[in-house]
């Protein structure tokens, strides 16, 4: 694949294309679901004497439901750093020009019965272009009912994909999506995949396009269940420990949060994940 000298990738492009129109239909459907709140919008770029170009746009609510829902999308292109090409394939053969684009989002609720969810969709392109991506589901109380749905959505993105995808994606979020310093999994789990070039990158972009019609479509259903939930101090207390062991994988172990920091990203935006409110 060749890249170009003065923009990102064709692949990337379209992608990102792809990602603010479902950036701005979660958002929409996020606000109907809380019914009082709107998203702050901020844009970013980066300042033409920057080594890197490009930019994003954040999305960020507080609110009534949502205690504090970020969803953003961003797209990066220049020559990595040499810290940078040593993690990213395919960054030496393309003498570390590289594009970087993608949507992700973390909700933190109000409710402690309410899930907190992520949901990441990217493409990265180097002298190659590979996709990633996945959701996954944080309840501080789980429930059966909504986690079967929550699967039961991903597994229909996977299976338009490949016989198999979802129980190697499932395996591999419930791997990645662990804690080894608590021996104990982040959550419910869902679906992860990385390094997905599987040699028809229109395919495998659909499989994207899917995954994210599948988390815009299960999510807002369990949100609403849970919302209204009556809840006491001592729920409200488990939640806020709860999210000091979500606080501890993104800083720790979350590769996306690691990306930024090789890449100088902005902070604001890869650390959107953290919750207003924490305890441990």
């Amino acid at each position: 694949m060749s890249h170009p000298e003065n923009g990102p990738s064709d692949a990337a492009a379209a992608s990102v294309s792809f990602f603010h129109d479902l950036q701005d239909r979660i958002c929409a459907s996020f606000e109907d679901v809380d019914g009082a709140g709107k998203f702050e919008k901020t844009e970013w770029t980066r300042p033409p004497e920057h080594r890197l170009k490009g930019g994003g746009r954040m999305r960020v609510m507080r609110s009534k439901v949502f205690e504090k829902v970020g969803v953003n999308v961003s797209l990066v292109w220049g020559v990595m750093s040499e810290q940078g090409m040593a993690q990213m394939p395919g960054a030496k053969e393309s003498g570390g020009r590289f594009s970087a684009c993608g949507i992700s989002l973390v909700t933190h609720m109000d409710n402690p019965f309410a899930p907190t969810v992520h949901m990441n969709l990217r493409c990265m392109s180097t002298s190659k272009t590979w996709r990633g991506g996945g959701a996954d589901l944080t309840p501080t109380f789980p429930f059966e009912d909504d986690t079967a749905e929550f699967h039961a959505a991903l597994r229909a993105a996977c299976d338009t994909y490949r016989p198999g995808a979802y129980a190697e994606y499932k395996e591999w979020c419930d791997k990645y999506f662990y804690l080894p310093h608590r021996q104990e999994p982040r959550g419910v789990g869902g679906i992860f995949f990385d390094d997905l070039a599987s040699g028809n990158d229109a395919a495998d972009f659909k499989f994207q396009k899917d995954v994210g019609a599948a988390f815009l479509d299960v999510y807002p259903r369990i949100a609403r269940r849970r919302m209204n939930t009556a809840f006491t101090e001592a729920d409200k207390d488990k939640q806020l420990i709860k999210r000091g062991r979500y606080v501890e994988f993104n800083l720790v172990y979350d590769r996306g949060t690691k990306f930024g920091f090789t890449t100088d990203a902005n902070p604001e935006a890869y650390l959107m994940s953290m919750p207003p409110v924490v305890k441990w």
